[in-house]
């Protein structure tokens, strides 16, 4: 059978002050109304029955998704007592939906993604299940087609087409310096690192006992006894001492049979302000406003963002900056700087503690 899984660990923290440790950036209704969790689960549900949805997050977050996504049965949300990063995520998942469905073909997506059209996304779906279940050991993942030379993202090098869409991978690329980004952008061999992933939940098993064998057991026997009464005890004991190791690093860039299909959508990881407000709706001077009370006066490229309807915020002659009011704490930072919000962060809690975070 064919199955998904929701990635929705992270607290978000480069959406501060509107994402909190008690408040991720994917139960955010910032765009449109709707979370991104919430839209990331509709688009799923093109390909994919209720049932055979999952989301794998935090366990302290577990109520406010089941409260957003009432579909999903609950015995299919898994909370993780801490982060130990995708590898352990992704192997823990999979392990579980293993011992429900031995024949089990896992997609793996993420809840901080904002994908279109929906068509397009579905089909490509589709296809990389299809190149999983004629390539009973492959591993495929997601490449979005490259639109400019982003230096956020990581890169995939294409090699030979397989199929209609679907290549080998050559190589992972990590994050490039410009002028190695220039260079990707316009050799059309290289791809947007989604991310996302298609293949066996055995066959990633088997990956994880090859090349993280401690994490492999670990998740392996948190899996046979997740259905029963003795789960508290396994996950507690046994999950927060795995290797805290992406799914790339892993895994990816050390397999043979793994695929590449080419996502040609309008593509968005929402891990930042500046990111987040490429996505959404501008004026005539680029200005993006997710507010009540905002005026704008002689600026432009100047995001706002505020959760209070009864609080203006008011701007004059400022240019690409972002404005981001919570109920307790304000942030305002050049557009350029957003993705160094951590170290903001770290210099918070070492003055304040927890109190804003």
């Amino acid at each position: 059978m064919r199955h998904a899984v929701i990635m929705a660990g992270g607290a978000g923290t480069r959406l501060w002050p509107l994402s909190r440790r008690h408040r991720p950036k994917q139960l955010l209704k910032i765009i449109g109304g709707t979370s991104l969790l919430r839209s990331s689960y509709e688009r799923l549900r093109e390909s994919f029955e209720a049932d055979h949805i999952y989301v794998i997050t935090g366990e302290k977050y577990l109520p406010l998704v089941a409260n957003e996504l009432p579909e999903v049965p609950s015995r299919n949300l898994f909370g993780e007592p801490q982060g130990r990063d995708t590898a352990n995520a992704v192997g823990l998942a999979c392990a579980i939906i293993d011992q429900r469905d031995p024949d089990a073909v896992v997609g793996v997506f993420t809840a901080d993604h904002l994908i279109a059209p929906i068509e397009k996304f579905t089909k490509c779906v589709k296809l990389a299940f299809d190149t999983v279940e004629k390539h009973a050991d492959a591993l495929v993942t997601f490449g979005i087609t490259v639109r400019s030379p982003e230096t956020a993202f990581g890169y995939i090098r294409k090699g030979e087409e397989v199929g209609l869409g679907v290549f080998r991978v050559e190589k992972f690329t990590e994050k490039p310096d410009p002028i190695r980004a220039q260079r990707y952008a316009e050799s059309g061999d290289y791809f947007w690192n989604s991310g996302m992933f298609a293949w066996r939940a055995s066959t990633i098993l088997a990956e994880l006992e090859t090349n993280l064998p401690i994490s492999h057991q670990g998740v392996t026997e948190i899996a046979r006894d997740w259905d029963t009464p003795k789960r508290p005890e396994k996950l507690s004991a046994i999950y927060p001492k795995l290797q805290k190791i992406s799914i790339d690093f892993a895994v990816m860039e050390r397999a043979r049979e793994v695929f590449v299909v080419e996502m040609n959508c309008e593509w968005a990881d929402v891990g930042s302000w500046a990111q987040l407000s490429a996505v959404l709706d501008s004026d005539s001077r680029e200005n993006v406003t997710v507010a009540k009370s905002a005026v704008h006066l002689g600026s432009e490229g100047v995001t706002v963002v505020s959760e209070d309807d009864d609080h203006l915020i008011a701007t004059l002659g400022l240019k690409d900056l972002v404005i981001v009011h919570s109920r307790d704490a304000t942030m305002v930072c050049k557009k350029r700087d957003a993705q160094a919000l951590r170290e903001l962060l770290a210099n918070i809690e070492a003055k304040f503690g927890d109190k804003y975070l």
